[in-house]
């Protein structure tokens, strides 16, 4: 790898965030140890888990020193007294102040909510104390909101939003689904920008895991075009067996960014399916600049 692409990957990835789940934080004895200090953890929502145990794994974070974002999925909450509990628990039990708010996966809602504008819009995050609101963000599009394969809905969704953050003091980022293509994600984040979309974009990336890992998640996530950069290695018999690493992806959008400063991606958030040590262990190969 040339030393400048390096220097910029170091740069491009430094302060990046991650998302676990209760179940395997629980492997990791102790986050310090793994993690840099003030790492943003976002605690992804599990429907079928008790959302005590999410809680929990907030407040353990929290008092390990890390910035805790828990997922708010607007489908999976039933009503707004549920919503209430839970921002009040996670207040109140673990410290937190900040969350990451989506529709989620469900194809119909559990209650009364069905977006993440619904989930801003019953005021409750405001009046709980939540200054730091992420919203999530799609780069190749997202089937459950827009069914015809547009960008029509999520289009609107955004201006809404860009409406919202320029009228409150909400600090805001849109966070995306995890994707393989460089490409893709240089069009759409120039595309929404050109849209007058500035809130700042933490890209979504998928840590070093297996092949087969990889694509099934994908197909689970609904991750479509930038598939093909996976089936395409899964086809050379010489890399099939090796971990994924997603150098080539971020190495592409940092140097992206090093010709072109005012690009919107601020921050890289590491979905670790390979795991959270991982995903932590390939940042620290490129922690010094030194090739």
């Amino acid at each position: 790898m040339e030393q400048n692409t390096r220097t910029h990957l170091k740069n491009f990835i430094e302060g990046y965030s991650i998302e676990v789940t209760p179940r395997s934080a629980s492997n990791i004895h102790s986050f310090k140890d793994v993690l840099p200090e003030n790492t943003r953890v976002y605690i992804a929502h599990i429907e079928y888990e008790d959302i005590v145990a999410m809680v929990d794994t907030a407040k353990r974070l929290n008092d390990e020193g890390f910035h805790v974002m828990p997922h708010f999925p607007a489908r999976a909450i039933k009503n707004e007294a549920v919503l209430k509990d839970w921002l009040s628990m996670y207040k109140n039990e673990a410290g937190v102040d900040e969350a990451l708010l989506l529709a989620g996966g469900r194809s119909k809602p559990l209650g009364d909510f069905e977006s993440s504008i619904e989930l801003i819009e019953s005021g409750k995050f405001d009046q709980a104390g939540f200054k730091r609101l992420h919203i999530a963000g799609h780069p190749e599009g997202n089937r459950d909101i827009d069914p015809d394969g547009s960008e029509t809905n999520v289009s609107q969704a955004l201006s809404w939003k860009q409406e919202f953050s320029n009228r409150t003091d909400a600090s805001m980022a849109i966070t995306t689904q995890f994707c393989f293509d460089a490409e893709a994600v240089k069009q759409w984040a120039d595309n929404i920008k050109a849209n007058g979309i500035d809130i700042p974009i933490h890209i979504g990336i998928a840590g070093p895991a297996k092949l087969q890992t990889l694509i099934k998640f994908s197909i689970e996530c609904g991750v479509g075009a930038s598939l093909k950069v996976l089936t395409k290695r899964a086809k050379d018999i010489t890399k099939l067996l090796l971990p994924y690493k997603p150098t080539q992806i971020l190495s592409d959008l940092a140097n992206y960014k090093a010709q072109d400063p005012s690009f919107n991606i601020e921050q890289v958030h590491f979905f670790p399916l390979g795991g959270i040590k991982r995903a932590a262990e390939f940042v620290e190969e490129f922690s010094s600049s030194n090739p």
